[in-house]
């Protein structure tokens, strides 16, 4: 058990209401499918693998991969984590491996679909989204109309950007351990874990500290405040809010969206509202903001991230096995986030501890 928990997300909600519906039952019931940012163009010294697994997580998919291609596997690239329970494409890179070693590889749930050949290597956020293909069983009669409704409206609304419970690592350790770190409680022992563990704790702690600005913001997120830093969409720049009226009809438009805080030393700062809720947030956390400039590796400089984001491609329909839903976030959004908004009980993490 740890000492301290995330805090579970509050659904907005849709004007039809929640239905009830089981997933993740089998991987089967919950496909992703990443949305590359560029194709590999065919050439170059970093080999490309576009490959499926099944009921397994992408860091244990990168450690078989590079164990059988005698690789280290810090030098295997990747776009994005995906979930462990389900059926995932994605692309990693290798560098220093033949197609001859590659065609026709395969482990214990996951197998190499194709390859080809690129310049660079892949690196984290280097993806435009991801695709879903969600199974909900246990519905009844009417929740496929009510599901193809209220997905109609977060298409215009937008979808509540929460964390996911997998940011925060088994029963939420990652948080516990990243608040003892940036308290000074831990110290030691953050200068000596690997690169990639310490930067997963810290980004528990920013995570946490943005999903509880998106509950003190909840019947805001499609509008803009005075002092907000409007995120856009088309490029990820932010920019002062000094006029919310005249800007709102942007956000209307899904062109901007008010953003949020992941904390750090080089973060822009709100002003007015926005930096009262943000600053309220950060005090009851007990968190000590000026610790983010003093961490190591660099990984903490902070950025904003939108408090919404779209939901393109969705609609819903009738399988064999139950309600299917279909639809495509942006990078670094989660599926949770839209079945939270539609489903009367979405399971988190502090339940299953």
């Amino acid at each position: 058990m740890t000492a301290y928990k995330p805090t579970r997300p509050v659904p907005r909600g849709c004007a039809l209401g929640f239905f009830a519906g089981r997933y993740k039952a089998e991987p089967e019931d919950f496909v992703v499918e990443e949305v590359a940012a560029y194709e590999p163009c065919g050439e170059g010294e970093h080999l490309y693998l576009w490959t499926q697994k099944r009921g397994m997580s992408t860091l244990d998919l990168v450690d078989d991969v590079a164990r059988m291609l005698d690789l280290d596997p810090r030098g295997i690239g990747l776009a994005g984590l995906k979930d462990a329970q389900s059926v995932s494409r994605q692309w990693l890179s290798v560098q220093g491996a033949h197609e001859d070693q590659v065609r026709d590889l395969a482990g214990n749930g996951w197998r190499v679909l194709r390859h080809s050949r690129h310049g660079n290597k892949l690196k984290m956020g280097h993806l435009s989204g991801n695709r879903f293909l969600v199974t909900l069983r246990g519905t009844v009669a009417g929740d496929l109309e009510k599901a193809q409704a209220n997905l109609a409206e977060l298409t215009l609304r937008g979808v509540p950007n929460y964390f996911g419970e997998q940011r925060f690592g088994k029963r939420g350790a990652n948080l516990d351990k990243g608040l003892s770190i940036l308290r000074g409680k831990a110290k030691k022992a953050a200068y000596t874990m690997p690169r990639r563990l310490f930067g997963l704790m810290i980004s528990a702690v920013q995570s946490e500290v943005f999903n509880r600005v998106i509950i003190e913001r909840l019947a805001t997120l499609d509008t803009l405040l005075p002092g907000d830093l409007a995120f856009l969409h088309r490029n990820g720049a932010c920019f002062p809010v000094v006029n919310a009226a005249a800007e709102q009809a942007r956000a209307t438009s899904f062109e901007v969206s008010p953003s949020g805080p992941m904390p750090g030393a080089k973060m822009m700062q709100p002003q007015g509202e926005p930096l009262a809720i943000e600053q309220r947030v950060q005090a009851a956390m007990e968190l000590p903001m000026e610790q983010f400039a003093k961490l190591p590796f660099g990984l903490a400089s902070g950025e904003r991230r939108p408090l919404r984001v779209p939901i393109t491609e969705a609609m819903a329909r009738q399988n064999e096995r139950g309600l299917e839903l279909q639809f495509a976030l942006p990078r670094g959004s989660f599926a949770t986030s839209v079945l939270r908004e539609l489903l009367e009980d979405t399971i988190w993490f502090q339940e299953r501890s």
